[in-house]
């Protein structure tokens, strides 16, 4: 069955439900959408936070995919998305917060003076620079518009095309296509030098 048909049947099936036992759709649930969530992980470790791929992290997709299962969760337990948009939106949600969790949690280690590393481990100590990258970009991604950053979670971290945001979204590509480009102005705007020109640059017509 199709990942978004599937996924819709058990929202359905999860808000039609009247108090416990939700937990069995709930894992259906996460199991239907692995693949997706999974690809939205990679995608998100590989291009915006390989800082977490390397030392003293060393995340890998499965490592934060499984944190991001027993968010959700928990998550379900409370919250219960009516569409798939609205899943994919907790996902996304969860998925920043886990990082910035982990970020914030290396940045609060001491660092240790003159580190001896490995001669087999190529990776350099992570830098107290980088830790704070990390956290202008993910308090940036965070502050954009509601309607924005729901674009820029779709085309940029789950890697969907414009068409795709749109049908996902019930508006023209247009609209996508202009909400994307606000978005990654005001990316520009509070990230400055941190954001590709290409990126900032507004799409074809």
């Amino acid at each position: 069955m199709n990942t978004t048909l599937a996924v819709q049947r058990l929202l359905d099936d999860l808000g039609d439900r009247r108090g416990p036992p939700a937990d069995p759709v709930i894992r259906e649930l996460l199991v239907r959408s692995v693949d997706r969530l999974q690809f939205l992980c990679a995608r998100l470790l590989r291009r915006h936070y390989p800082r977490l791929t390397r030392r003293p992290a060393y995340l890998d997709t499965g490592d934060v995919l499984g944190a991001l299962t027993g968010r959700l969760l928990r998550a379900l337990d409370e919250v219960k998305p009516h569409t798939v948009r609205q899943f994919f939106a907790l996902a996304n949600k969860h998925l920043r917060w886990e990082l910035n969790d982990i970020a914030r949690r290396i940045d609060s280690q001491p660092i240790a003076h003159a580190p001896v590393l490995d001669p087999a481990d190529p990776q350099p100590p992570t830098s107290t620079g980088e830790g704070a990258t990390l956290h202008r970009i993910l308090q940036a991604i965070e502050a954009l518009p509601e309607e924005e950053r729901e674009v820029f979670e779709l085309v940029r971290l789950q890697g969907l095309t414009h068409a795709e945001a749109a049908t996902a979204l019930e508006v023209a590509e247009k609209t996508v296509q202009r909400r994307l480009r606000r978005g990654l102005l005001l990316l520009s705007e509070t990230l400055g030098d941190l954001v590709a020109d290409d990126d900032a640059a507004p799409d074809a017509p």
